[in-house]
C-alpha cells in the first residue's frame, strides 16, 4: 500500500469560528450546510477549507495551544498573471485581510504578495510563469 499524493481537507485553527466564516464569506466563499456552530467547511477546486477553533483543534490533536506567530505554513492561491496578483491582494485587504508583503517580482521568476486573514494566517498570491495552470485553474507540474 502507498498514501495517494492527496490533500482532502485544510484546517484553520481560528480564534473565532463565525468572524472568519464572515471574513472568507466577503471573499465570496461560500459555506457548505454540512457547517455546523463551531467547524465551517468550504468547498474549494479539489480540496475543503475548515475553519475550527484554535483551542479545540489543538485539543483534538493533542498538543499544546502555542502563542500565536509564524507556524511555518502558508496557504497559495495561484493566479495566470501578475496583474491577477494585484487585484486578488487588493480585493482581499478590501474584504479585511492584512496586507503582509506587496506584490513583486520575486528571486524565483514570478510575481507574489502575501496577506493574512483574520487569525494571521498567511496567504501567498502568486503568478508563477513555470507552473501553468489548466482550464479548470489547477497548477499543473512539470513531470
Amino acid at each position: 500500500m502507498s498514501l495517494e499524493r492527496r490533500i482532502s481537507i485544510v484546517t484553520l485553527g481560528v480564534a473565532d469560528v463565525a468572524a472568519s466564516t464572515a471574513f472568507y464569506e466577503r471573499l465570496g466563499w461560500k459555506r457548505s450546510s454540512a457547517s455546523q456552530e463551531g467547524v465551517t467547511f468550504i468547498q474549494m477546486k479539489g480540496t475543503v477549507l475548515a475553519l475550527f477553533g484554535r483551542e479545540a483543534l489543538a485539543k483534538d490533536a493533542e498538543v499544546a495551544d502555542t502563542a500565536p506567530g509564524f507556524s511555518g505554513v502558508t496557504l497559495a492561491h495561484n493566479v495566470s498573471s501578475p496583474t491577477g496578483v494585484d487585484a486578488v491582494i487588493k480585493f482581499a485587504v478590501s474584504c479585511g485581510a492584512k496586507l503582509v508583503k506587496a506584490p513583486e517580482k520575486v528571486s524565483w521568476g514570478g510575481y507574489s504578495g502575501y496577506f493574512a486573514d483574520l487569525d494571521g494566517h498567511l496567504w501567498e498570491v502568486a503568478h508563477n510563469p513555470f507552473f501553468p495552470m489548466d482550464e479548470q485553474g489547477h497548477v499543473v507540474l512539470p513531470a
